[in-house]
């Protein structure tokens, strides 16, 4: 079990699934019949340039939008049948957030910024202070629990945004475009992070990214254009070479 759902092969599973969005007379399809399943314990990308509907399809399995047709099954879940509130319980309970900006409280501290899933989960506070050190501890910034955001450096603000998303243990964490606003050295260290993070902890995590090199460190990647999936490449087991087919 992880986070209460049972480790199946596929965890999330797509079917045929559109975003149709009215521009006046004209409509936009964001996302046209994709299907796809994505397993337990994997590192999937979502990769394509500008408008290519990677971080729509990201929105939509993430129950952050709705799906014009189609179904999204998380487990055994329908996630487009659900309503606002179940969809808000479906997001605490299960999924992870790392976001490009940081998207930290700035009037807490890093410690606090990191318990907020746990509280909204409704885990008492000395637990969730202790969990919530463990975490800001595995990434490097336990010294740093007591600081806001404006007194870290943007790869400190990604670490407490890295720790608040892997802090619930949920069983997929959705990382949207993670690495944007680091340098490269801290770029390759907060990837390292979050792929080793779940690779420890047979986590599911789902990565949108433009970058080529950030989207090797994926076991496939599904690369979309114009709202459809154009190809899939799998990673080849090698001697921790990155080569795809």
């Amino acid at each position: 079990m992880l986070g209460g759902v049972p480790v199946e092969e596929n965890i999330i599973r797509i079917r045929d699934v559109k975003k149709i969005y009215q521009m006046g007379s004209e409509s936009i399809r964001a996302i046209d019949g994709v299907s796809l399943n994505i397993r337990q314990g994997e590192v999937c990308c979502l990769f394509g340039k500008s408008g290519s509907g990677k971080s729509t399809l990201l929105n939509l399995i993430a129950g952050l939008e709705k799906p014009t047709e189609g179904k999204i099954l998380f487990h055994k879940k329908h996630i487009e049948r659900m309503d606002e509130d179940q969809l808000a319980n479906f997001r605490r309970q299960y999924v992870g957030f790392v976001f490009q900006a940081y998207n930290l409280l700035p009037t807490l501290t890093a410690l606090e910024n990191v318990t907020l899933p746990l509280i909204f989960k409704g885990v008492p506070l000395k637990e969730r202070n202790e969990r919530a050190m463990e975490m800001l501890k595995a990434v490097g910034l336990e010294e740093r629990a007591k600081h806001k955001p404006f007194e870290m450096s943007g790869g400190q603000q990604q670490r407490v945004s890295i720790a608040r998303a892997f802090v619930n243990e949920p069983p997929v964490v959705f990382a949207d475009e993670p690495t944007g606003n680091l340098d490269t050295k801290t770029t390759y260290e907060m990837m390292d992070l979050i792929t080793g993070m779940a690779k420890k902890n047979n986590q599911t995590l789902v990565i949108v990214t433009h970058d080529l090199e950030l989207a090797e460190y994926a076991d496939r990647i599904v690369v979309l254009q114009d709202g459809k999936i154009e190809k899939i490449q799998k990673r080849l087991r090698g001697e921790g070479e990155s080569v795809y087919e």
